[in-house]
C-alpha cells in the first residue's frame, strides 16, 4: 500500500512540476524580447472574427503572430492565406484545442508536430492555456519546435470593459513584451480599438513575435513571472 501511494504522491509531483516549471514560471521558453515594439499575437483562430480582425490591424498598420490551431486552420485555409498574404507570422497552437495533460503521449506527439508551416526551421509552439504534461518539453524539442509563452496577458476571454482591459496592458507592458490575445472574442477587437493607438503614442510599434526577439525564460525571470501569477 505504501508503494502505491509514494508512485500516487511521485505522479501527482510530477504533473504538479510540469505545470509550475512550464507553464507558470516558463524556464526555458521564449518570452519577453529586446526589440523596440511590442509583439501582439493571437490564439485559437482562425475563428469567423479572423477577417474583422486582419481589417482592424491593416487599418492601424499593426502586424502580429497567430498561433493557429490545426483543425481550425484547416477547416478555413482561405483565412490562413489571408494572415500569411498580410504579412503576419504564424506558428501553432497545437492540433486540436485541448491541455497536454489530457493527450496520451501519442496524442500530444501529433498535437505539437502539426505547423502551419512546416517547413521553416524556426518554428514556435504555444500549449493551449499553457498548459504542459511531463512529456511537452522533450516532444516539442524532438519535433524541433520552441514553445512561445508571453508576458502580459489581455484577459479578452472575459466580460470586463474593453478600455479598462487595455489600460491594465499598457501598464504592465514594456519595449519587447509578447501580448496574449485571442482571434474570436468580440471584446479583442473593443479592446484593440484602444491598445493601438495607445502604443502609438507611446512610440512603440505592434509587430510580429520574431521583431521583438523573443529570449529564453532564465531562472531569475521564471521567478518573477510566478511572483506575478500568484
Amino acid at each position: 500500500m505504501k508503494s502505491v501511494w509514494w508512485l500516487l504522491g511521485a505522479a501527482a509531483l510530477s504533473l504538479l512540476g510540469s505545470d509550475v516549471l512550464g507553464r507558470q514560471m516558463g524556464v526555458g521558453a521564449l518570452g519577453a524580447g529586446r526589440g523596440a515594439g511590442v509583439a501582439l499575437t493571437f490564439d485559437d483562430g482562425p475563428s469567423s472574427s479572423t477577417p474583422e480582425l486582419l481589417a482592424l490591424l491593416a487599418r492601424h498598420g499593426a502586424r502580429a503572430t497567430f498561433f493557429l490551431t490545426g483543425e481550425r486552420a484547416q477547416a478555413d485555409p482561405a483565412a490562413v492565406q489571408a494572415m500569411r498574404a498580410a504579412g503576419h507570422q504564424l506558428e501553432s497552437h497545437g492540433y486540436t484545442h485541448r491541455h497536454a495533460l489530457t493527450l496520451l503521449p501519442w496524442a500530444e506527439w501529433r498535437h505539437v508536430r502539426w505547423h502551419p508551416e512546416p517547413q521553416r526551421e524556426d518554428r514556435s509552439y504555444r500549449p493551449p492555456w499553457g498548459g504542459h504534461s511531463p512529456l511537452t518539453r522533450l516532444l516539442t524539442r524532438a519535433a524541433g519546435v520552441r514553445v512561445a509563452l508571453w508576458d502580459v496577458e489581455s484577459h479578452d476571454w472575459t466580460d470586463r470593459d474593453p478600455a479598462d482591459l487595455a489600460r491594465q496592458m499598457l501598464a504592465q507592458l514594456r519595449p519587447g513584451s509578447v501580448l496574449l490575445l485571442h482571434d474570436g472574442p468580440a471584446t479583442t477587437l473593443a479592446l484593440l480599438e484602444h491598445l493601438l493607438p495607445a502604443l502609438k503614442e507611446r512610440g512603440l510599434e505592434a509587430v510580429t513575435l520574431k521583431d521583438v526577439q523573443p529570449q529564453r525564460i532564465g531562472w531569475a525571470a521564471g521567478l518573477e513571472r510566478l511572483k506575478r501569477m500568484w
